[in-house]
């Protein structure tokens, strides 16, 4: 709930990653060094968007709510109320996932 008294600026998406898996298909604790980066997270906040060259407001191209593909490297970490959020540009965003 605290992300909803976070506002993002710009072009920026605020994004909480999923968990990652810390048991395997066959029930074998995973260490933290075994488990893979997770890359898919949820947005849970977005800015209003950028102003392009012409001076009009250009939206983002996701909405809270969806599932999108995080790059490997980079985001801002951002803590509110012990819980970890990352912060991303619009466009450094890989994708997101339709259902």
């Amino acid at each position: 709930m605290a992300f909803r008294k976070f506002l993002p600026l710009f072009d920026r998406v605020l994004v909480e990653r999923f968990t990652a898996e810390t048991v395997s298909k066959g029930g074998i604790m995973l260490p933290e060094k075994s488990q893979g980066k997770v890359l898919q997270a949820t947005v849970v906040a977005v800015g209003p968007g950028n102003v392009n060259p012409k001076g009009n407001l250009q939206p983002v191209s996701v909405k809270v709510g969806e599932k999108v593909l995080l790059p490997e490297y980079g985001g801002a970490k951002v803590s509110l109320d012990d819980k970890d959020y990352f912060l991303f540009r619009d466009g450094d965003i890989l994708g997101k996932y339709v259902e």
